[in-house]
């Protein structure tokens, strides 16, 4: 059996508690309009149109222009984009610090606008340690598109045999699995780190 030597990570629900939610319960009093909102304006296809690259502002202003009766709240998807994020899932980044320890050659796939990236990076220490990041908002394509799993391969000089995919997303973990990755579903630090320890990663 051939084990894959290289880890490739998603960011949001993986190493980083990712949720629109942790803003809005700030924002709204009922969990009923809070939920409706994020499932009628700020969708999550319209996030995923700013991960696949579109600009906040003109995003923004166009829910605006539909929903003036939220502005604020709309507003604040860009505003206050930080606040949807509670914080490092602390398990998983010390699986990576590990994995660094021993030589592991790290990268990042991750579904996220450019224009939240820089900050990210200089807010948590976890992203000095990847050899390669590919952020979707970069190259206008995201997960679970087989178009970026290979650009990663390419753009990284990977091999898709070698490579370890974690993602919190079943889609995206079937998609990697498509262009031959081996690719598992993440649901906890304890979890990951028996499949790497199986792999003979740690």
């Amino acid at each position: 059996m051939t084990f894959p030597t290289t880890v490739v990570f998603d960011v949001g629900n993986v190493l980083l508690d990712w949720n629109p939610r942790h803003l809005y319960r700030k924002l709204f009093d009922d969990p009923a309009a809070m939920e409706m909102f994020l499932a009628e304006v700020c969708t999550p296809a319209w996030n995923c149109e700013l991960d696949r690259g579109r600009p906040f502002a003109e995003a923004v202003a166009d829910l605006v222009a539909r929903f003036p009766d939220f502005a604020d709240a709309i507003r604040a998807y860009d505003a206050r984009w930080s606040e949807m994020i509670a914080g490092e899932i602390e398990g998983t980044v010390a699986l990576l610090e590990r994995l660094a320890e021993r030589g592991v050659p790290l990268y990042a796939l991750t579904n996220l606008s450019d224009e939240k990236y820089e900050s990210l990076y200089e807010r948590h220490a976890f992203f000095r340690r990847f050899a390669g990041v590919l952020v979707s908002g970069r190259v206008k394509m995201v997960k679970p598109d087989p178009a970026i799993y290979r650009l990663l391969l390419e753009s990284c000089e990977l091999r898709a045999e070698q490579c370890l995919f974690i993602d919190d997303s079943a889609a995206n973990v079937d998609g990697a699995r498509r262009v031959g990755l081996s690719a598992l579903q993440f649901e906890s630090p304890a979890q990951i780190e028996r499949v790497l320890v199986e792999l003979r990663l740690l």
